[in-house]
């Protein structure tokens, strides 16, 4: 359905016995906090909160934050006061998604305030002294996958790529990004197989993307990368950053990461300074590309921001005005992964075929996104791609992390309506 329809598409909830969505609230979610029970050696006011939101994502409703809490009123703002009493899978999915994480991170004690408080509508209580304050209840996923031995395998991958042309450099960083932690694939110089990276990318407008790059040279604005995972994921999106910076695409790039843990691996600052150290300390060409970064972060060539919209349930279209006019400023802005995608398109049931440019023609600026296909949300597809994935593979295509797309829009027209 085209973005200048008067019906919007509908919104994807998780209500429906078998969808994916519904998959992830009732299987993913429960699964998700006994893996983080296990992970920490929590006291019994942790153990009870976490038996108590396990209870509550399978039996119960959603409930408010704490009253005390510091973002109890944002929270409201973005959706509580609509959805506090109803189900959680009779709630957007995207928003259920994110206040399932914020609620965790409550009953693990991370904005913990120094002293048990307790829930003044249900919620979940502040848990006990604010030892575990600030303490990330996903780290240790991500360290592990962070010193794995196929990061050391990926990064021995650059002492080759580094001797190669510019043209060949440019595809395996832009690729290495583009498909996270199978980053190998993007370093893999001589082109992919039938059944490599080239099956798997089903949009590709990655030449639209230097395009815009090189025409902005020497840019007149930064370059904007939103990222998503942390670890072996975010290794490659500072690996492209460098190459931006160092071949004079811009003079000046923005990495977006959230304020605070967020959908298990999603990145923080934390997560960009342990991607360094794993950089600086590795042998080799990996080290030279660690210490540049380093040295593009303290001179302010590279900024990390941590907007609190970053872990808003919400879709980009959406986003306040300090945002917006950052991304207005910038060349282009890069979003990453499959969250970000569904917030820049919006979390609805559109038609593979839609148009991109029409989804993101409210974005205040050029935007591409780099996603490989782990939910159901799909735009800017033809009709042949669609029906040979269709045809193929029915419709796992759409989540089974396989599928990728490189798509850029760079003409913003405010005139079309665009239902988020």
């Amino acid at each position: 359905m085209p973005a200048t329809d008067s019906v919007s598409p509908p919104v994807i909830l998780g209500n429906e016995p078998g969808s994916f969505p519904w998959s992830v609230l009732a299987e993913r979610h429960p699964a998700l906090i006994q893996k983080v029970r296990d992970a920490f050696p929590y006291g019994p006011e942790q153990h009870r909160a976490l038996d108590a939101l396990l209870k509550n994502c399978a039996e119960g409703v959603i409930e408010p934050l704490p009253a005390d809490a510091d973002d109890r009123r944002q929270w409201e703002e973005w959706g509580t006061r609509e959805y506090v009493g109803r189900s959680w899978f009779d709630v957007p999915w995207l928003w259920a998604e994110g206040y399932f994480y914020r609620q965790l991170l409550e009953a693990v004690g991370y904005f913990g305030s120094g002293e048990s408080r307790e829930s003044g509508g249900g919620g979940q209580s502040g848990r006990g002294d604010g030892a575990w304050r600030g303490i990330d209840p996903f780290r240790p996923f991500k360290l592990a996958e962070l010193d794995a031995p196929e990061t050391d395998e990926e990064l021995a991958a650059l002492d080759d790529l580094v001797s190669e042309p510019e043209e060949d450099q440019a595809r395996a960083l832009l690729h290495g990004s583009l498909w996270g932690n199978r980053a190998d694939l993007g370093f893999r110089l001589s082109g992919a197989d039938e059944g490599g990276e080239a099956a798997g990318l089903v949009a590709d407008d990655s030449e639209a993307l230097w395009s815009l790059l090189r025409s902005a040279r020497p840019a007149a604005g930064p370059v904007c990368l939103v990222a998503d995972n942390a670890g072996r994921e975010l290794v490659p999106d500072l690996l492209l950053l460098d190459h931006l910076l160092t071949r004079g695409y811009s003079d000046r790039a923005v990495l977006h990461v959230k304020p605070h843990p967020y959908f298990v691996s999603d990145a923080t600052t934390a997560d960009v300074v342990d991607a360094l150290r794993r950089l600086t300390r590795a042998p080799g060409a990996a080290a030279s590309y660690g210490r540049r970064l380093w040295s593009a972060l303290a001179e302010g060539r590279l900024v990390v921001r941590a907007h609190p919209f970053s872990c808003a349930p919400l879709p980009y279209a959406a986003m306040p005005g300090d945002l917006r006019d950052e991304f207005a400023s910038a060349t282009v802005t890069v979003m990453k992964g499959d969250l970000n995608y569904r917030r820049l398109v919006g979390d609805r049931l559109r038609p593979p075929t839609t148009p991109f440019a029409d989804v993101t023609a409210y974005f205040p600026g050029p935007v591409a996104a780099l996603r490989t296909l782990k939910s159901e949300v799909i735009v800017g597809l033809d009709d042949r791609t669609e029906s040979a994935l269709v045809a193929a593979e029915g419709q796992r295509w759409r989540t089974s992390g396989t599928r990728a797309v490189i798509q850029v829009s760079s003409v913003q027209v405010s005139s079309v309506q665009v239902s988020s």
